[in-house]
């Protein structure tokens, strides 16, 4: 290419943010240099989520709109990769509405991204290369990670659960766990270049190791992160609550490093509806869990997921819903109004046994309602203690206020002094007032870290 420029907008989860990472490593290894607007790239890569409708949309949006771009610099490449190039129809829907598009792959093969990026230049029509299904872990990719310190890293992908909700077993494959000396190896360099916030990623990580030969689990894989001299905090997502053994539960209980925010999406308080969904937990079991968590981890800070008007819900069902909430009481809840994927059970379900999207809409909202009072009532009880806070960056709202996380995830605002960088520092501070999705707070104390040895591009923005 004439121009060695790339910009890669990314959909979806932590595993997407990966998988561009990957693909921004391969990327500056043959000489491409980031840049931080498209309209100055003469390759894009979409990198795409396909877990619910609405990031599809905005996807193929986001596609449709740089066909102008195209027009006006036929030279630049434009690539489409990630979860949706696998689903079922997108190839089809791509070739007959965005024939601008050069390059199309999925998830299995973004390790081949310099080879496909040889072939568009020796084509006139659309590559496109989408493995049906994964092969062996492939180590040792090249990769452009974020400034600061925090960092992810992937320990298994794929997934077998099959929800009948849930496209990622088509777009992810099976599962397929790294070996634990692989994964100590790759924090320990991250450990070393000044990372100190780790988060290991999964579909679902606590299938992690089962199809090793000897067989290794999650607890037995954070045993061994949490020697790694630098490593401050360790976070792991997703789980799953049917694998969330107590083997972990006290392995969490007993680490100084990894964290005790514990995000077990429950989806539903219904047994009829987990069951349709193939959950394969009854409500009883998940609550004796989170009973089990609580007990072993005293402030353990508890979210979750749940889906509102799956195929067949009845209002009995959603009462069911909303009285597990106020049982467990969530600091927090990730709520979705049901979003059928083609080729999954529940899409087919949805057209025999709809929940109407007024009924959706109306049950989503009283669950929200009781979900922020909860959410509330939990971030008071912060008001006057003193937290360990990473700050991450600045405020989208206000460039004189830092923004950070505590070792729970919980979003903390501090009015920030001009004269003090305290950006990827951790710092002590009392929480002074709580709002329903974020509290507030004074810095009482030195800094209990060192700058990062990187300086970021860009401060992210809460």
């Amino acid at each position: 290419m004439n121009s060695q420029t790339f910009y890669i907008k990314t959909y979806g989860c932590q595993m997407n943010e990966r998988d561009s990472e990957i693909m921004a490593g391969q990327l500056r290894q043959m000489g491409y240099q980031p840049v931080n607007d498209e309209k100055s790239a003469e390759l894009i890569i979409v990198n795409t989520c396909a877990v619910r409708g609405s990031a599809e949309e905005h996807a193929l949006g986001y596609i449709g709109q740089l066909k102008q771009l195209k027009d006006q610099n036929p030279s630049m490449r434009l690539a489409v990769a990630g979860c949706m190039s696998q689903e079922p129809g997108t190839i089809a829907w791509l070739k007959k509405h965005a024939a601008h598009v050069d390059l199309v792959f999925g998830t299995h093969n973004l390790h081949e991204l310099p080879k496909l990026l040889d072939e568009v230049e020796q084509s006139d029509e659309m590559v496109i290369d989408v493995w049906k299904s994964a092969g062996e872990v492939v180590e040792h990719l090249p990769s452009q990670r974020a400034d600061g310190v925090q960092a992810f890293v992937n320990i298994i992908y794929g997934c077998d659960k099959f929800c009948t909700y849930c496209i990622v077993p088509f777009t992810r494959g099976k599962e397929r766990s790294r070996e634990i000396p692989a994964i100590v190896n790759e924090v320990k360099a991250l450990a070393q270049e000044g990372y100190q916030d780790i988060t290991v990623l999964g579909q679902n990580v606590n299938s992690y190791g089962h199809d090793l030969n000897p067989a290794v689990d999650l607890a037995d894989l954070l045993v061994e992160l949490e020697k790694i001299d630098g490593v401050r905090w360790l976070r792991y997502t997703t789980s799953h609550p049917r694998d969330f053994s107590q083997k972990l539960i006290d392995t969490i209980a007993q680490s100084q490093k990894i964290t005790h925010h514990v995000h077990l999406p429950v989806q539903s308080g219904s047994n009829p509806i987990l069951k349709r969904m193939n959950r394969k937990y009854t409500r009883e079991q998940y609550l004796d869990l989170i009973e089990r968590v609580k007990r072993a981890i005293p402030d353990a800070v508890l979210t979750t997921d749940i889906i509102v008007g799956f195929p067949g819900e009845t209002e009995e069902d959603f009462e069911a819903t909303m009285d597990l909430v106020r049982q467990v009481r969530y600091d927090a809840a990730f709520t979705f109004l049901y979003s059928p994927r083609e080729g999954t059970p529940a899409a087919r379900w949805e057209g025999r046994d709809p929940v109407p999207n007024p009924v959706k809409k109306e049950r989503l909202n009283r669950l929200m309602s009781l979900q922020y009072q909860i959410s509330l009532e939990a971030n008071q009880q912060l008001i006057g203690r003193t937290e360990l806070v990473l700050i991450e960056g600045l405020s989208k709202k206000n460039p004189n206020v830092w923004a950070g996380r505590t070792h729970t995830n919980k979003v903390v605002l501090i009015d920030r002094d001009p004269a003090v960088d305290l950006i990827d520092r951790f710092v002590p501070v009392r929480i002074t007032q709580a709002k329903t999705f974020y509290l507030t707070g004074e810095v009482v104390g030195a800094p209990v870290s060192d700058p990062s040895p990187r300086r970021r591009v860009e401060l992210p923005l809460v």
